[in-house]
């Protein structure tokens, strides 16, 4: 699953490709893990706005409260940051309704690739595409305010080498399509395999965890 990814672009250029406005000011970290802000293009009323949001819908199971009330704390949320089965009841409802549709701006997407302990990043882009759109899906929390996550499928032939599954990767002239489609729309994305031919691969010796907080923030699909 992806928990990585970056957008090596300021705001005011992300908003111009995406022919966004940028409601007020905000700053975001190159690099975006789960559970940090990361930059969101929704349409409000007719009109695309980039924004901050946290990365994952936060959730809380039962095993984790349960474990949280036998120590006297409050339980942690998990953020969700990926989304792989659309006929889950989590997902159901949101995915149906154009409003709760985002498209998730980044240059690249990393995973981890080597063995356990000493594991690097290998980063996939698009050719000839700078920037480009992961298809994802928004709401607002009570925890982390705004939050969003992004939708899966299965790997293509380039980056199944490395994982079995990838981000739901958006061509510029599909964006309105993602936004305002309908469930049929959302699913056929899903369904599609992203050309392989299109996807960029570098592999590195950055090691995969990079500063502390990050093997903590266990992000989690479903």
């Amino acid at each position: 699953m992806c928990n990585l990814t970056t957008a090596r672009k300021s705001a005011d250029e992300v908003a111009a490709y995406f022919r966004a406005k940028v409601p007020g000011a905000f700053n975001v970290a190159a690099e975006t893990y789960p559970g940090t802000p990361g930059m969101v293009v929704i349409e409000n009323e007719g009109v695309r706005e980039l924004r901050s949001m946290v990365w994952g819908f936060p959730l809380i199971l039962k095993a984790m409260r349960e474990n949280a009330e036998k120590r006297g704390v409050q339980p942690r949320p998990k953020p969700v940051n990926n989304v792989a089965d659309l006929s889950r009841p989590m997902w159901r409802g949101i995915a149906a309704k154009p409003q709760w549709r985002c498209l998730i701006p980044i240059t690249a997407f990393a995973e981890a690739e080597g063995p356990k302990g000493a594991m690097t990043r290998t980063w996939f882009s698009m050719k000839s595409e700078p920037l480009f759109a992961w298809g994802g899906f928004w709401r607002q929390s009570v925890e982390w305010g705004d939050v969003y996550t992004g939708l899966m499928t299965c790997a293509n032939e380039a980056i199944q080498p490395v994982h079995d599954r990838m981000p739901v990767l958006l061509h510029a002239h599909e964006h309105d399509a993602w936004l305002h489609g309908s469930i049929d729309d959302v699913i056929a994305f899903q369904d599609r395999k992203f050309p392989p031919e299109l996807c960029a691969i570098e592999r590195t010796s950055e090691l995969w965890v990079k500063r502390k907080g990050v093997a903590e923030a266990v992000p989690m699909l479903l």
